[in-house]
C-alpha cells in the first residue's frame, strides 16, 4: 500500500465490519497463515492497537471471518420442493467456500458455532422441516449431513498428494484399494480442503442423502423404530 493509499484508507472511518472484510480480503490474497493483527493494521493504514476497538483478540477476528464468509451463502429460494431448496443452499455454501479456501480451516478450527452458522444452521433445520421432515428426523438428518450442510465433507484421509500408478507391494497387499485408485478421476481444481472432495464426488452424496431422507419422511421414519 503506497502513503497516499494508506492515507486516503485512515479517512475511512474503522469500524467492526471493515476490520473483517479487510481480514477476509487478506486471507483470500495471502492465505490465512500469513494473517496477523500486524499485517491487517498494515493494509488498513492503522496501528495494532486500533484494531482491538473492534476484535479482542486474533480468536475472535477468525470468529468475525467465518460469519462473514457464512454471510455470503444464497438465502433459501423459494418453493415447495425442499430438496432443490437445500441443494442450492449447500451448493451455494460450496461456491462461497471455494471462493475462500483458507474458510474451512477456520470455521473447523472454532470451539463452537458462531452466530452466522448458528443463524445458517436453524435456517437450513426450518427448511427440513418446511419440506415435512419432523422435528425427530430432521434432528437426525443435521447429524448425517455434518459438514456437508456447509457444503464440504470431511474425508478420512488427505489424498490429494500426487496421483500416479500405485506401488506395486501396496496393490498386491491392498487389490481393492488399489482398484478403486486407479479408476479416480476427480476434479484437482474444485476441492475445498484436503483429500478427494470434488464437486462430482460432493454432489454425489448429497443426492444419495437427500434421496434417503424425503424416502423415509414418505415413510414417516421415526427413531422410535430403529431397534
Amino acid at each position: 500500500m503506497t502513503r497516499q493509499e494508506a492515507t486516503r484508507t485512515q479517512r475511512i472511518p474503522l469500524n467492526r465490519d471493515r476490520v473483517l472484510r479487510a481480514a477476509v480480503a487478506l486471507a483470500d490474497a495471502t492465505g490465512i497463515d500469513a494473517l496477523s493483527m500486524r499485517r491487517l493494521a498494515q493494509e488498513l493504514g492503522v496501528v495494532p492497537m486500533a484494531l482491538y476497538k473492534h476484535v479482542a483478540n486474533k480468536e475472535e477476528l477468525l470468529d468475525g471471518m467465518a460469519d462473514v464468509v457464512v454471510g455470503e451463502i444464497d438465502p433459501p429460494a423459494a418453493g415447495p420442493d425442499w430438496q432443490r431448496v437445500v441443494r442450492g443452499r449447500i451448493l451455494s455454501a460450496r461456491r462461497v467456500l471455494l471462493r475462500h479456501p483458507w474458510a474451512v480451516r477456520v470455521i473447523e478450527s472454532r470451539t463452537g458455532p458462531t452466530p452466522a452458522v448458528l443463524a445458517y444452521l436453524d435456517s437450513m433445520a426450518g427448511s427440513f422441516r418446511d419440506g415435512g421432515l419432523s422435528a425427530d428426523l430432521t434432528h437426525h438428518v443435521m447429524h448425517a449431513m455434518g459438514s456437508r450442510l456447509l457444503g464440504f465433507s470431511q474425508e478420512l484421509f488427505d489424498t490429494s498428494g500426487p496421483s500416479g500408478p500405485p506401488d506395486p507391494g501396496l496393490a498386491a497387499r491392498y487389490p481393492h484399494i488399489a482398484e478403486l485408485a486407479a479408476m479416480a478421476a476427480h476434479d484437482g481444481g474444485s476441492t475445498v480442503g484436503g483429500g478427494c472432495d470434488d464437486q462430482f464426488e460432493f454432489e454425489f452424496a448429497l443426492d444419495l442423502l437427500l434421496d434417503g431422507f424425503e424416502n423415509l419422511r414418505r415413510q414417516g421414519w421415526t427413531s422410535a423404530r430403529k431397534t
